[in-house]
């Protein structure tokens, strides 16, 4: 018979699994909602000292009571992680892990790391050592902040609201401690689509070469999707049961390759430039043309996350290198900065990075401060709001490759600072320059319509260089002419737009 321990999100209790443990049991399954210390209707039971380790005890409760020989463990969001460190202890017992709509913890990593809601984050960075309060739950307008609530019924988000305790805080700081006795286990990913997730954005993770990832290329780990946003038990619980069902069963997509020997990005650039002399000052390489007086310059921003596993990091990568080798032969400082956009939770950090990086470039003698570009690429177009928004008057171009104008529900990032679409209104005459391609993924194509909306409702000034056979990243993919036609149009474009 199969057995599941469903293990829920932050600041639930077992009551969220209600609806889909209801079918899971009339499929015939043993079914274990868990509710974990200081949670739900054990809100009275939570203690100063109650931590991770606290709610893993709770899980292995559960799966040394429970019935059935071999269990499926349901980890939720923040339930990956209990259910992870329970796993490790009684690895016997365990049939399958389940990741639902869940990241990948790392050893010695703390929960928080993975909270989608920037403001936990920053609370908790700024809270001090032995600060014993809980993390309160979000006000009833505040949760998608934690993911998106697509397909909630007003009802159940009204008992979600009504419900919610507080998480304590030492459950989030505690670092997940993982020895690997785990790790051989079948597993699971469930991948709520309308969260921003999906089988297409995993396989994208494989294929960047992250080393984290390359457990995900075996036959004993499966992916499935749902169709909804992040709370499936309330928005579709018959459809997750089902879902549930499927994944204890061994079904899922399976990833079929490991990333490349040589991925496709550390391919070759679809142009041949010269080199330039480079200079590395901190995290900026400046790529330097031949000129005596004081040049404009033009600072590029890749995108991501990109983990810090990765190596080489982006400003060695030929796209990059190309593109400010290019800028640089056609006479203006060329600028890659290595921002640390390592994670989702990273925005913040990667952003004054990028601001450092572009008063660094405006100090150099050989730049004119007066004249600068910034020209964002994939993910890291979300950090061309605030420019956006506010442009300073020596910023004379942005431009934006490929971009991602909005972030996905399960980011977290809600508000505007990270909302180009919302800062476009206010970039008054700034030239913006944006090259999209016609092999786009479909998330980031509708992000790209909305921006566009936007953008013609308050008459910005947009250029679009469309290439419609391109694919993401297509510098060192897609080697043809209409592509290269692209890169020489943006490209001179941005510099017309320096006077240069």
């Amino acid at each position: 018979m199969t057995a599941f321990v469903l293990v829920s999100e932050i600041c639930t209790g077992g009551w969220i699994w209600r609806e889909t443990a209801a079918r899971l049991r009339e499929s015939g399954a043993e079914v274990h909602p868990a509710t974990l210390t200081g949670m739900g209707d054990r809100r009275h039971l939570a203690r100063p000292d109650t931590d991770l380790e606290t709610h893993i005890e709770d899980v292995v409760q559960l799966v040394d009571h429970a019935e059935a020989p071999d269990l499926v463990l349901v980890g939720h969001g923040y339930g990956i992680h209990p259910v992870l460190g329970a796993a490790e202890r009684r690895p016997g017992r365990v049939a399958r892990i389940v990741y639902l709509d869940a990241g990948m913890p790392e050893d010695g990593a703390p929960a928080v790391r993975l909270v989608p809601d920037q403001a936990i984050r920053d609370r908790l960075a700024e809270q001090p050592a032995g600060d014993s309060r809980p993390v309160p739950p979000p006000a009833s307008d505040a949760w998608q902040r934690w993911g998106s609530i697509a397909d909630v019924p007003e009802d159940a988000l009204a008992r979600l609201t009504r419900l919610a305790v507080p998480q304590p805080v030492r459950t989030l700081t505690q670092p997940l401690r993982l020895s690997g006795t785990a790790a051989g286990l079948p597993t699971t990913g469930i991948l709520c689509t309308a969260n921003g997730s999906s089988i297409t954005m995993v396989e994208a993770q494989v294929r960047l070469g992250d080393p984290r990832f390359r457990a995900l290329v075996d036959p004993e780990v499966g992916f499935l999707e749902l169709g909804t946003g992040h709370w499936p038990m309330l928005s579709a619980p018959a459809e997750l049961a089902g879902v549930l069902l499927r994944a204890a069963a061994g079904e899922g997509h399976r990833l079929t390759a490991a990333a490349p020997e040589r991925p496709a990005y550390l391919g070759r650039f679809l142009m041949d430039v010269p080199g330039r002399p480079r200079e590395r000052t901190g995290r900026v390489d400046l790529h330097l043309p031949d000129a005596e007086r004081p040049c404009p310059a033009v600072v590029f921003v890749h995108g991501g996350p990109v983990s810090e596993h990765v190596q080489p990091t982006p400003r060695n990568w030929p796209a990059f290198v190309g593109y400010a080798r290019y800028a640089a032969h056609l006479g203006a400082v060329g600028a890659v900065v290595d921002h640390r956009l390592h994670g989702i939770g990273d925005y913040g950090r990667a952003a004054e990075d990028v601001a450092a990086a572009v008063d660094l470039v405006r100090a150099d003698p050989r730049v004119d401060a007066d004249r600068v570009a910034l020209w964002f690429f994939s993910g890291g177009a979300l950090l061309s709001a605030e420019w956006l928004a506010a442009p300073p008057p020596w910023l004379r171009c942005v431009a934006a490759t490929y971009p991602l104008f909005s972030p996905p529900p399960g980011w977290g990032l809600a508000d505007d600072r990270f909302r180009p679409a919302a800062g476009v209104r206010t970039a008054g005459r700034l030239p913006v320059v944006l090259t999209r391609v016609g092999l786009e993924k479909a998330e980031f194509t509708a992000t790209v319509e909305e921006f566009l909306a936007a953008a013609g409702d308050c008459g910005a000034r947009v250029e679009v260089i469309d290439v419609p056979d391109a694919h993401h990243g297509f510098e060192t993919i897609d080697h043809t002419g209409q592509a290269r036609s692209a890169v020489e149009r943006a490209m001179r474009s941005v510099l017309g737009h320096l006077g240069s």
